[in-house]
């Protein structure tokens, strides 16, 4: 009976613990999506806050823009009223080139201006006209430019300027093509923009470099072609040209078909030997070429004049910050409270170019020569967005500014006859 007693008592037990509790069932939680609360103290306060912070900016921004209005109200310019230059273009005896195109909100110069002058060297040595792609030849020129940043480990200028012979550099390795084959801008107005695009490959740079992604060449090059193909299009691989089927390499032998060894870049420095080849000390030169060949100003000028006036074109570069260099106008001279004429020597350019008061600006097309009481004038095929004169894309550079304030240029190597011997 003991036995049975306690099994019995066992057996309520195990019940009472696996019986559910009273309203069990009822009191099961289940799940629902209720609206959220929100303080409307809270919201409100958030609002008033937010329109603050708004109008504080707004204020800032007009603060800001009133103070950008006022420095850019007035800049010193030589007064021209007294200054007899060419009345237009026709007056000048120019050879072959396209009409100027702007290049607008980029820093493209070197790309159109040294690409025009191939477009006319073509023209000069087959009487074929060829519009070529100024783009194509920046978007590659961009990844090179990556490329040596990485191989330098930061140590190089990745920026939009480069210089005029990186044309060269870009078409040995990728070639060229047509106009029509790559336009190198997705936006439907047409015009170029490359600030957005600029400072997100230097953000990305940066990155990099923060990283230490140096030997991850290709993964870097990879995405930055990405990002310019988001803004510009990705140039190529094949294309038609006239019905034939070719790549830009094709292209560039087969029908360009131009001789780029025959092509010299000349500079005017007394920081390096005359008549031997050298670096031109610029960040633009972001590869630190040495294929400049080092004249004295005298045979600098003398070769621009030999050239202008036997058919040949020369692209320059130098500077557009000064005070004779006047678009309204569409001129560009040395004003006597600048230095006199006559003191414009190798000494005066170098001491400028040392001080930094003349600087690697800007690139351009020589494309004409005329001469007008007793001075040099050369029209300049110009793709400066910043051009408002009379006749949009070209200006007219006399004798002294292209003496003091152009740098180097890069001419036919037979235009060079001047020089003799002294040319290696």
């Amino acid at each position: 009976m003991k036995c049975m007693y306690r099994m019995i008592v066992v057996m309520m037990i195990v019940n009472l613990m696996i019986a559910p509790s009273q309203g069990e069932e009822a009191a099961k939680s289940t799940i629902q999506y209720v609206t959220k609360y929100i303080n409307p103290d809270i919201k409100e306060l958030e609002a008033i806050n937010h329109q603050a912070q708004k109008k504080r900016d707004a204020e800032t921004q007009r603060i800001i823009d009133e103070q950008n209005v006022r420095k850019d109200k007035i800049i010193l310019r030589c007064d021209f009223r007294n200054i007899k230059k060419p009345a237009n273009p026709n007056v000048f005896q120019s050879a072959f080139h396209y009409d100027p195109i702007d290049q607008f909100n980029t820093g493209t110069c070197w790309s159109f201006s040294t690409t025009s002058f191939f477009e006319s060297e073509i023209y000069r040595l087959t009487d074929r006209k060829i519009k070529l792609s100024e783009m194509y030849t920046a978007y590659y020129e961009y990844v090179e430019k990556a490329r040596h940043y990485l191989q330098v480990r930061g140590n190089s200028f990745f920026g939009e300027g480069s210089e005029g012979n990186a044309v060269m550099l870009v078409w040995d390795k990728y070639g060229i093509v047509p106009a029509e084959a790559y336009k190198g801008e997705l936006d439907t107005d047409g015009r170029f923009d490359h600030s957005e695009m600029a400072a997100e490959m230097q953000k990305y740079l940066d990155y990099v470099k923060l990283n230490n992604f140096w030997n991850e060449e290709e993964l870097v090059l990879s995405s930055l072609k990405l990002i310019m193909d988001k803004y510009m299009g990705r140039p190529p691989e094949r294309f038609l040209y006239k019905g034939v089927e070719m790549t830009p390499l094709q292209f560039l032998e087969d029908v360009v078909n131009l001789n780029l060894d025959d092509y010299v870049s000349i500079m005017s420095t007394l920081s390096k030997p005359f008549y031997a080849y050298g670096e031109y000390e610029v960040e633009a030169n972001w590869w630190n070429s040495k294929d400049y060949y080092n004249v004295p100003l005298s045979q600098f000028y003398q070769i621009i004049k030999y050239a202008i006036q036997n058919g040949y074109t020369i692209k320059l570069n130098g500077d557009v910050r000064e005070p004779g260099f006047h678009r309204e106008k569409d001129a560009a001279i040395i004003p006597d409270f600048d230095i006199p004429r006559k003191n414009i020597d190798q000494d005066a350019r170098e001491f400028r170019f040392n001080n930094g008061s003349t600087s690697d600006d800007h690139d351009i097309h020589l494309v004409g020569y005329t001469r007008q009481d007793n001075n040099d004038w050369f029209l300049i095929k110009d793709s400066s967005d910043e051009t408002p004169g009379k006749f949009h894309g070209y200006m007219f550079y006399r004798e002294d500014y292209i003496k003091l304030k152009m740098l180097t240029y890069i001419v036919h190597k037979d235009s060079l006859k001047t020089i003799g011997e002294n040319f290696q």
